[in-house]
């Protein structure tokens, strides 16, 4: 297929039938899910001046400064994984973390803009300590970090970290999966949100956005393996495989319990479902998917058969589901396919389900692309 005949498949993608899922179906008469613009720039290398990239594309998408302006912004990068487990032995930044130019470009930006204070959170693998040490265990430079703008902190998000309690999100309407979840203090105290992801493959969900990436938000210490069963553990070594990925168990007691215990305990069911609802529940404010360089058929080195990719495209935009949307394009695949076609060929489409929420559109017709068009991004991920 050219790359004319694919967009043309795209742009017919509105006639693609929606498929049931729980909760109500997804084809049921709604208001119709917002919209936002998408900024979309070339970026070959990490070398290039990322902060002018990433400020040509805030101020294509009508500037930032009424969004931070002395507001407390917590972005939530990427650190999937143990920071021992690598491609090839190259660094993090370059296959599946977030890269840390690009993280200190974002802080710099947010901070010129008026941000009062800007924390960084991820809710790192098997540890509820602090998370500058992660970081210095990735190979990042925290002390530049820290000088990329006032009032920076950092904040490790898979156990209560630095605060007093749990806050508790409710999925607005109809949830999928939880009827509300347990977080970080973190999430909560907070004006503005950013999710700052990296543009992959996930091998349970078809791809991970900026949507997925906010899937780790969910704090171990309750959701996790080893989570107490009536409190949460705040010492967690282990990830969430039975509780949120298999459902062999509830989270702690402190978190509401499933809404059905009964249904799917299949991963490729219930992660995309418990990522829509957090998408609800959590609003992100701005969405920046890191596409320099990445890895391409799983979202780390523990998926047999990941590649190195460079697709050389960094994405924002301000809504997620518009954002995911243009990136799983620029990616080569139909942001609308159901369940059976890549990139969601053993899983539910997380962006339909974000779309079902009402967090956003997943009509490309209806998205206005802004810098460089999708075609000439593109980067089919499974070539």
């Amino acid at each position: 297929m050219t790359r004319r005949e694919w967009l043309a498949t795209i742009g017919a993608a509105g006639a693609v039938p929606l498929f049931k899922a729980a909760g109500p179906m997804l084809g049921a008469a709604a208001p119709e899910p917002p919209t936002a613009p998408v900024a979309v720039a070339r970026c070959a290398s990490y070398d290039e001046d990322l902060t002018a990239k990433l400020g040509t594309m805030f101020d294509q998408l009508g500037g930032i400064e009424k969004l931070v302006r002395n507001k407390t912004v917590t972005i939530k990068i990427n650190m999937t994984g143990p920071t021992s487990q690598r491609v090839q032995g190259r660094a993090l930044g370059l296959t599946h973390y977030t890269h840390p130019k690009l993280v200190g470009a974002t802080a710099y930006l947010l901070g010129r803009a008026g941000a009062r204070r800007i924390r960084f959170v991820e809710s790192a693998w098997g540890t509820g300590g602090p998370l500058e040490d992660v970081m210095l265990d990735s190979g990042w430079n925290v002390r530049s970090l820290q000088s990329a703008a006032p009032g920076v902190e950092f904040e490790n998000t898979n156990a209560l970290g630095k605060g007093k309690r749990y806050a508790t999100f409710k999925v607005p309407g109809n949830a999928y999966m939880y009827p509300a979840y347990m977080l970080n203090h973190a999430y909560e105290e907070t004006d503005v949100f950013v999710s700052l992801a990296k543009l992959k493959n996930h091998a349970t969900c078809g791809v991970t956005l900026s949507m997925k990436n906010c899937f780790g938000m969910t704090p171990a210490s309750i959701y996790g393996d080893d989570a107490g069963r009536d409190e949460p553990n705040e010492n967690p070594t282990r990830g969430r495989q039975a509780v949120c990925h298999d459902g062999k168990r509830q989270p702690s007691k402190i978190a509401p319990a499933e809404l059905h215990p009964t249904g799917s305990r299949e991963a490729e069911y219930r992660i995309p479902h418990v990522t829509a609802d957090l998408a609800a529940a959590r609003p992100i404010h701005l969405a920046i998917l890191d596409g320099v360089e990445s890895i391409a058929g799983g979202e780390g080195p523990w998926v047999r058969g990941v590649r190195i990719v460079k697709p050389g495209v960094l994405l924002a935009g301000m809504n997620p589901v518009t954002t995911d949307v243009v990136s799983t394009a620029v990616m080569g695949y139909n942001p609308r396919a159901l369940r059976g076609t890549a990139p969601f060929q053993h899983c539910e489409n997380t962006l339909l389900l974000a779309e079902a929420h009402g967090v956003g559109t997943t009509d490309l017709k209806r998205i206005e692309v802004r810098g460089v068009p999708i075609g000439q991004a593109l980067y089919r991920y499974d070539s």
